[in-house]
This record gives structure tokens, C-alpha cells and sequence, in this order.
């Protein structure tokens, strides 16, 4: 069968050196990424201060336009920070936990980081209700929807899971969120290059995300999309100069708030991350979400099936519609197995309750999953023979 995404490889330099089945986590670099942040240094060393307003002011503009473009969102809606936590917290920072309406609902299977943060908003006054999963792959959408209610303030939910690669129903959770008068923060870190989203047809109150992982962004770069009428509403505590209506100004005293996205800004940005997430951001956007998703099922079908074969414990939903582009295979010596993968130069992650992951992205052949497969066979094979 011929594979025409295949065609992208030689933009990736480390798929000449290695089997690269990690995208779930940090996505190949671009070639191109050497050329931007040349020209970054290049325009730093030449033009110096002059590069504020030449460019680097505006950055952030033009970076969360292309991230809006593959989830179909409006343009100017899509404000730009380091990380997804940063995201988070800005959300929060618009929100009053003191009164009735203070509960958070989400889901124990959401990226740790940011439920270490809305633990904290407890003293903020934030009642936070998480819904526990039964089996550590798939989030019971009908509880977490009946614990969303009149007094849920906040849905902070994972699009796409990161241990699992489960699917949540996005569709259903905003609908029933936006049924109580709760707003939803959707975080598409581990959909969005690989899952198709679509804002306009899932009515999310915010999303956010980073390009670290497939969208082969790099680290350092993470949006915020604020849908713009709730936007245009909002009053965000944490803020800096970059969300000031006229920042050069140097006002003293509160901020006058700037239009989207900047309003959802704060301080100074991360230019040079923001320069190294264009490349990857342009070959998603002429590739297409959508073949990535069609190719992203098979290859995650056939590591299935190949584990399968072995006995081995498949941690992640079979169907294809409830999978995103991750495998979670928690063989024997799980963590063992991984380390020896690695040193073979097959890159692949562990994580607890999840086993190994194996993550193909559209730049990745049919045959790289039957060496991985393969050598994992081969390494616990070897440690069985060494136990005898």
C-alpha cells in the first residue's frame, strides 16, 4: 500500500538515526526548525531592540492563527503562553470561587499537572469534585456528566487522554455544562495533530494545548483559544503589559484590558519557542488532520493486534473512535522493557497504570511497528532465558 504522507520524512532528521514512536510526548523536530531559530539569532544580533517591533511583538498573533486555523477557530481568539498550566490559571483568574456556584468537575484521568492546580484553587473556595475512573482507561462519561449540575462553575476535561489515549465525548460534556450555565476548558494537548477538533462545531468555552507533541512544535509554546463573545466579557487576574490596550504606555495602576487575543495574555513572551513551533505548525496544516487521523487509527490497530498476538495487556480503548493516537501496552517488566527499547534507539515512553507507550504519527512506516513489536518480543525473551 502506498503511503503518501510518507513522502514527509525527510523533514525529520532523528528518523534517520532512530524508530521514533514517541509523538505522544515530544513530536519529531522539523528541519526547518535550524533555519528559524538561526534567523531568530540572526535578527536578535542585527536589528536588536528594533525586532519588538518588527516582529516579535506580534508573534504570538500570527502563532495562535495557524493553531486556530486546524481546530476551525476564529482568528484573533488564540492567545499564547509557555504551558498548559499558565493556560489554566489564566482561565481561572476570571472566575469568583465565593459563592454557590464554585464547583470544578473533572476527571481523574486528566494530565496530573493541571489537577495539581485546581487543587489549589480550594483555597480560593473552589469545591473540587473529581470523577474516578473504573477500569484506568476509560473516563465513565455518564457520571461525570451527572456531577456536572447547577453549582459546576468549571469542566477542566482532557480532550484525548494522556496514559489511556481514550476519547472523552467532548460534545456531550460541553452540552451538558453549557445546560447548567458551567463553562468547559477543553485541553486538546494530546488531540489536536492527531484527533481532529472542531470548535466551531463543539462550542467549547476554552481550549488550550501545546505544541510539543504533535503538532512538532517544540517546548515553551502552549494557546489558549477564549470563545470570543465570553471573551470580550472576561476580566483575567493573572494579566501583565502584553494584555494592557496600550502597553508602551507604561500606565501605573489596573490594567485597561486589550482586545483578543492579547486580552489573554500576560507577560513578556517566549519568542524564540514561538519562532521553533512555525515549521511544525505549517507541514500539520499541508498534511491535514484528517489523513493523519485516518493513517493514526491503522497504525494504532495494528499495534494492538500485534500485542494481542503476545497476551499482552492493551491499555487503551480497541474501538477506533474512542482512540487517540497512542497504544498504552503494559507487557511483562513493563518499565524494564522500555529502558532496553530505548537504548535500541526505539523511542517510546512508560508511564504508571499505563505500561508503554507507542505513539506512530503520520511520518512513521507500517514496518517501524513490527521492528518495536519485535524487539520487544526479543527483550523479554532474552530476560527469560537470563532467569533460567
Amino acid at each position: 500500500m502506498t503511503d503518501d504522507l510518507l513522502r514527509y520524512r525527510g523533514e525529520f532528521p532523528i528518523l534517520e538515526r532512530t524508530t521514533y514512536l514517541i509523538s505522544n510526548s515530544l513530536g519529531a523536530m522539523p528541519r526547518a526548525v535550524y533555519d528559524v531559530l538561526r534567523a531568530y539569532a540572526d535578527t536578535w544580533a542585527t536589528r536588536g531592540v528594533r525586532a519588538w517591533e518588527e516582529r516579535w511583538w506580534t508573534l504570538a498573533l500570527e502563532v495562535g492563527n495557524r493553531i486556530a486555523a486546524l481546530m476551525n477557530a476564529p482568528e484573533n481568539a488564540t492567545a499564547i503562553h509557555q504551558n498548559v498550566t499558565t493556560c489554566q490559571a489564566t482561565v481561572a483568574s476570571c472566575f469568583d470561587f465565593s459563592g454557590k456556584r464554585n464547583k470544578v468537575v473533572y476527571s481523574d484521568l486528566n494530565f496530573p499537572s493541571v489537577m495539581y492546580f485546581w487543587e489549589g484553587q480550594r483555597s480560593r473556595g473552589a469545591r473540587v469534585h473529581m470523577v474516578k475512573t473504573d477500569d484506568g482507561v476509560h473516563v465513565p462519561t455518564e457520571r461525570l456528566l451527572a456531577a456536572i449540575d447547577e453549582e459546576t462553575l468549571l469542566v477542566p476535561i482532557s480532550h484525548v487522554i494522556f496514559r489511556s489515549a481514550f476519547i472523552n465525548d467532548a460534545k456531550a460534556i460541553i452540552e451538558r455544562a453549557h445546560h447548567v450555565g458551567a463553562c468547559v476548558v477543553l485541553d486538546t494537548f494530546q488531540s489536536l495533530g492527531t484527533v481532529p477538533v472542531d470548535v466551531a462545531e463543539l462550542d467549547p468555552d476554552f481550549v488550550c494545548g501545546g505544541v510539543l507533541k504533535w503538532l512538532c512544535g517544540g517546548a515553551g509554546t502552549a494557546y489558549l483559544y477564549v470563545r470570543p463573545e465570553l471573551g470580550r466579557k472576561l476580566r483575567p487576574a493573572f494579566t501583565g503589559w502584553m494584555a494592557h490596550e496600550e502597553p508602551f504606555a507604561f500606565e501605573v495602576g489596573p490594567t485597561r484590558y486589550a482586545d483578543l487575543p492579547f486580552r489573554f495574555m500576560n507577560g513578556t513572551p517566549n519568542v524564540p519557542g514561538m519562532e521553533a513551533a512555525l515549521p511544525g505548525l505549517k507541514i500539520i496544516a499541508e498534511v491535514g488532520v484528517d489523513r493523519i487521523r485516518e493513517k493514526s487509527k491503522r497504525q494504532t490497530a495494528r499495534l494492538i493486534e500485534l500485542a494481542s498476538q503476545h497476551g499482552w495487556r492493551v491499555n487503551t480503548p480497541r474501538s477506533a473512535e474512542q482512540r487517540g493516537g497512542t497504544v498504552s501496552i503494559d507487557m511483562p517488566m513493563a518499565r524494564e522493557v522500555c529502558a532496553e527499547l530505548l537504548k535500541r534507539d526505539i523511542l517510546v515512553d512508560y508511564r504508571p497504570s499505563a505500561g508503554v507507550r507507542f505513539s506512530p504519527h503520520f511520518y512513521n512506516t507500517d514496518q517501524e511497528l513490527e521492528v518495536a513489536m519485535a524487539a520487544v518480543e526479543d527483550i523479554l525473551n532474552s530476560r527469560t532465558v537470563a532467569a533460567k
